[in-house]
Parts: structure tokens; sequence; C-alpha cells
């Protein structure tokens, strides 16, 4: 009779503990999707001012309208589109190398070259001093401007070399035995096995170009290098003036409608490789 009483207790138990997971989950998700929601209601609701509702009053696509139709944002997705292709695949490339070699025991000074970039995690040189390097190096008014900088992640390095880590030892061994090159077991070997941390740090790195802001206003002074994030704002500061509330509604629309359509090409691509985030970031982060 106790076993039965204990048993059912514990049930019992399980039965609230799932609950209260299940309510605490969906205050989680409406933390995080309420906000998206209202976002995009406000993109459609020409009447609905800056009330909060959750649903559109009067249903209109004027704001997607006005941003199709500007000629101007069609050259200004493209290079957003180069910068952020060319800039993922050559951080890429680089975090992968780089993650590679500091994994290597053989590697001379490879405590010290750690340390170094563990050291630019916590200070930097600035906003002034990196603005004068990049005009030294004369790549202001260029791609390279904006590409470079941020070609390099430390914590996505570091996530990549402990994800190479959980590679058995003994896989290299037998490469190096087999007279494979250390570019060898590098391209065939960990490569290979790394497409989840790829995947996962390739988002990162997209999300990161494709966002990026600050670069390209204070690097590109030429209107024709300009992105898409900026082309958008400008967009946005020209259509908002007037005391007027039509205007003023417009406006507020168009600025909401921005943000949808900007996150749009990074909701396309995350289905595709959700399957390989997950397991790259729990994999990445086993050891340190």
């Amino acid at each position: 009779m106790k076993n039965k009483l204990s048993l059912a207790k514990g049930y019992r138990a399980r039965t609230i503990f799932q609950i209260c997971n299940f309510i605490f989950m969906l205050l989680v998700v409406a933390v995080m999707l309420i906000p998206l929601l209202k976002v995009l209601v406000d993109s459609l609701d020409v009447k609905g001012g800056y009330e909060f509702r959750l649903f559109p009053q009067e249903v209109s696509f004027d704001a997607y309208r006005r941003i199709l139709t500007e000629p101007s944002l069609y050259k200004a997705f493209g290079v957003s589109f180069y910068v952020t292709v060319i800039g993922t695949l050559l951080a890429l490339v680089l975090s992968t190398m780089g993650a590679f070699v500091l994994t290597r025991k053989d590697m001379p000074g490879r405590k010290f070259f750690m340390y170094m970039m563990m050291f630019t995690m916590m200070f930097n040189g600035g906003i002034i001093p990196t603005y004068m390097l990049v005009k030294d190096l004369h790549l202001t008014n260029t791609l390279w401007a904006v590409i470079l900088p941020l070609s390099i992640n430390t914590y996505n390095l570091i996530l990549l070399k402990n994800f190479f880590q959980d590679i058995p030892e003994s896989l290299y061994e037998s490469a190096d035995l087999d007279g494979c090159s250390p570019m060898g077991i590098f391209t065939r070997i960990v490569l290979p096995m790394s497409k989840p941390a790829i995947a996962a740090i390739g988002l990162f790195y997209f999300v990161a170009y494709w966002n990026d802001w600050f670069n390209f206003t204070m690097y590109i002074q030429n209107s024709d290098l300009k992105n898409f994030q900026v082309k958008l704002r400008e967009m946005v500061l020209t259509d908002d003036m007037g005391s007027n509330t039509d205007i003023a509604v417009f406006a507020n629309t168009l600025k909401n409608a921005t943000i949808i359509v900007a996150i749009i090409p990074v909701m396309i691509i995350y289905p595709f490789i959700q399957k390989y985030f997950t397991t790259g970031l729990n994999l990445g982060a086993v050891k340190g």
C-alpha cells in the first residue's frame, strides 16, 4: 500500500512539474513572439498608430509596396548579398583553419596565440584607432572595409576549436600514419565531420554581415556602396517627416515593414540549417 501511495505521489509530482514547465515555456514563447507579432501587425495596419494590437485594424500593403518600388534598394540589396556571401565564406575559411591550428598540440606557441585572441574578447583598440587603421590601409570606401573587420570572431573561433577537439584523436593519428598531410587531414577528416559546427558558426557570421549597419556608416561614404540596412534607414528617415497624423502613422508602418523585410533572408535560411545549428552549438560547448 505504501509503495502504491509513493508511486501515486511521484506520478502527481511529475505531472505538476510537467504542467509548470509547459506554462513556463508558453510564457517564454509569448515573450519572444508577441513583439515580433506586433511589428508584423503594425507593418500592415495603416490606422493603428502606436497602439498595441494583435490584429491589424485596416490591412494595407502600402509600406511593402513603397519598399519594393524603391529603385535604390535593389542595388543596396545586391551589395548586402555580395558582402554577406563573400564575408561569410572568408570568415568560415579563416575561423576553421585557425581553430584547427589551435587544436594541434605540436603547434609552436599554441597557448600564447590562444591567450592573445581571448585577450581581444575583453579589450580592443576602440573605434578611433580602428578607423585610423582602416583609413591608413586605404580601405575606406571599399567593401573590404566592412568585410575584413567581421571576418574573425574569437568567440566563434573558440566554438569551432572546442568542436574540433571532440573529434577522436585516433582519426588524426591514423591519417598521419597513412601519410596524409595536415591540410589533407583538415579537408578530408575535420571539415566533413564538422558540418553542424560550420553551419552554426556560418549562421552567426551570415547574420552579422547581413545586419551590419555601423561599419557601412563608418567606412563607406560612396552612396553606391551602401548596403540594404543603410538604405532602408535612409528611406525611413526621408519618409518620417511632418506632424500630420497620416504621415506619422505611415512612417510607423514603414519602419515596421523595413524590420520584417530585413529579417526575411535570415528566416528563409534558418530552417534549412536548424538541425545542424543546435547540434553544432551543443558539441562545440562541451570542452573549454
